[in-house]
């Protein structure tokens, strides 16, 4: 479904991503871990044409996208979240959900239509998948951290993607907000038939969700298998040891 060859980015004498490679299977939930630094939001601004590489080649669906623009990408099937809360924060949760839809259907160039009227349902079923039905006109700038990570997930819903990359979807949750997205994630996944790759820094996220984790460290993926097979790898423990210490 998803394929990334030999992508590369440098900025100056930094090499930010060096020689990636890998594929996502369609339904697969994985993620992307690593120490601060490794390359992993770089790698997701590559995947979503926010950068573009210096080398490589990134393919969804059979057809090659690595020199569109994000909103091509977008249209393509790939959804993406931020590792900052990426909302309207002056906007009603509902109005942010709709400007979603609207945007994706574009609908927003019928001069016709009044936009309060367009897409309510499709809107209020969004919210209500994220829990956040009972809060559509709240504020999004006043909703809670956890509910505006939640609000960016259903902005994420609103463009119809196949493909859903979440940058450290739990960044700043309680433990209890984090079981509660976790929980949401892995239902919304599955019932909408989505497929899942996103970066995490809380393991106990990763392992819950993940059906493959990729490890990048120093811009490479080092590793790449199983929760299990993460776990029990040496240069892993060794990597994230090393950045306690």
């Amino acid at each position: 479904m998803f394929r990334v060859e030999h992508v590369t980015k440098s900025f100056g004498g930094l090499m930010a991503v060096s020689d990636v490679s890998f594929e996502l299977k369609k339904g697969e939930l994985s993620s992307i871990i690593g120490p601060n630094g490794a390359g992993k939001t770089t790698l997701f601004n590559l995947l979503t044409g926010h950068i573009k590489p210096d080398e490589g080649r990134i393919a969804f669906e059979g057809k090659e996208i690595t020199d569109l623009s994000p909103h091509e990408i977008c249209k393509r099937g790939i959804g993406r979240s931020f590792q900052r809360t990426n909302i309207f924060p002056r906007l009603s949760a509902f109005d942010n959900v709709q400007v979603a839809l609207i945007s994706w259907q574009r609908k927003s160039r019928n001069i016709f239509l009044k936009s309060d009227r367009l897409l309510r349902e499709e809107t209020n079923d969004i919210l209500d998948s994220i829990g956040l039905g009972n809060k559509k006109e709240t504020t999004a700038g006043l909703l809670a951290h956890g509910d505006q990570r939640l609000l960016e997930i259903g902005i994420t819903l609103g463009t119809h993607p196949m493909l859903i990359l979440l940058d450290e979807p739990t960044a700043g949750m309680s433990p209890e907000e984090s079981n509660k997205t976790v929980e949401l994630v892995r239902k919304l996944v599955r019932e909408m038939g989505l497929t899942l790759l996103f970066i995490e820094h809380d393991m106990s996220v990763v392992f819950g969700i993940s059906e493959k984790i990729r490890v990048m460290h120093m811009g490479s993926v080092m590793a790449e298998g199983s929760p299990e097979e993460i776990r029990a790898n040496d240069d892993v423990q060794r990597i994230y040891l090393a950045e306690e210490d």
